[in-house]
């Protein structure tokens, strides 16, 4: 059975990396819903129109195998703000399943709702919001069940890290090598 993802967007998300992330997860085989915290379309950080499959409110009570916040501003402060997704966040911790996020959503929504670990990244400029700020230098991060990652440019490295880890490690060779890049 397929690995079921929930990736969280809204108005403001940074679009390279929530296609990213749909994309890659998707060649890997992955069930992927994109849950809106607003309206099914969203206007994302540098204009581009997405249309979610469901809004986050849908979600509730559903589990998931991993929930994936993409960063962006003001996407992660929508997301950070949307009580739906922060119980579905805070439950999937508590069971112990996964769950990431990249950019300023590790620092302005998990850190905000104390959902990090000891150890995370996320864009510079929000490093100093972490708890620790030990790996912030680092371009993905996965402390627990937990994974973080820094921005667009470690999107492609972040998602291949959530193929490793929440689907098979063998299906990161495979998606890595039919994009034309390294695991």
């Amino acid at each position: 059975m397929a690995q079921t993802i929930l990736i969280a967007i809204a108005d403001g998300t940074e679009e390279l990396e929530a296609i990213t992330l749909i994309d890659v997860l998707r060649r890997a085989g992955a069930n992927v819903t994109v849950a809106s915290v607003g309206d099914l379309q969203v206007t994302t950080s540098h204009g581009v129109k997405l249309t979610a499959d469901v809004t986050i409110a849908d979600c509730r009570g559903r589990e998931y195998d991993c929930i994936v916040l993409p960063g962006g501003m003001p996407g992660a402060e929508h997301l950070r703000d949307s009580t739906p997704l922060v119980e579905l966040l805070k439950t999937q911790k508590q069971r112990g399943g996964w769950y990431a996020a990249i950019c300023a959503a590790p620092a302005v929504v998990l850190a905000h709702h104390g959902l990090l670990g000891k150890k995370a990244t996320c864009y510079p400029s929000f490093a100093d919001r972490l708890p620790d700020q030990s790996m912030a230098h680092h371009r993905v991060v996965v402390d627990g069940r937990c994974i973080t990652s820094q921005g667009p440019g470690t999107a492609l490295e972040f998602a291949l890290e959530l193929v490793r880890r929440v689907i098979c490690p063998d299906q990161t060779q495979h998606v890595a090598a039919a994009m034309l890049t390294k695991p």
